[in-house]
């Protein structure tokens, strides 16, 4: 068990490191374009507003799964909500 506390998870730590050090450097030599932070808003906005979504929908899921994501009505009575 010294083992691994003394020489395998001070290792496995070092190449995290140099692995996220890679990813992050790797930037310097991506063209210019993609090195930039992506955009938040579009570039040609085909109108002036974004659409709203429907407030039915939960991103194309099914009715039965919304209640997951949104909660239960509050106008159910309490022995509908079992």
């Amino acid at each position: 068990m010294a083992f691994l506390r003394q020489y395998v998870a001070p290792l496995l730590v070092v190449l995290v490191f140099l692995v996220a050090l890679v990813a992050v450097s790797a930037r310097i030599f991506l063209p210019s374009d993609m090195a930039a932070p992506a955009p938040i808003e579009e570039v040609n906005p085909t109108s002036d507003k974004a659409q709203a979504p429907d407030s039915n929908s939960v991103a194309g899921l099914p009715p039965a799964l919304s209640a997951l994501i949104k909660g239960l009505p509050d106008d159910l009575a309490p022995s509908e909500k079992l």
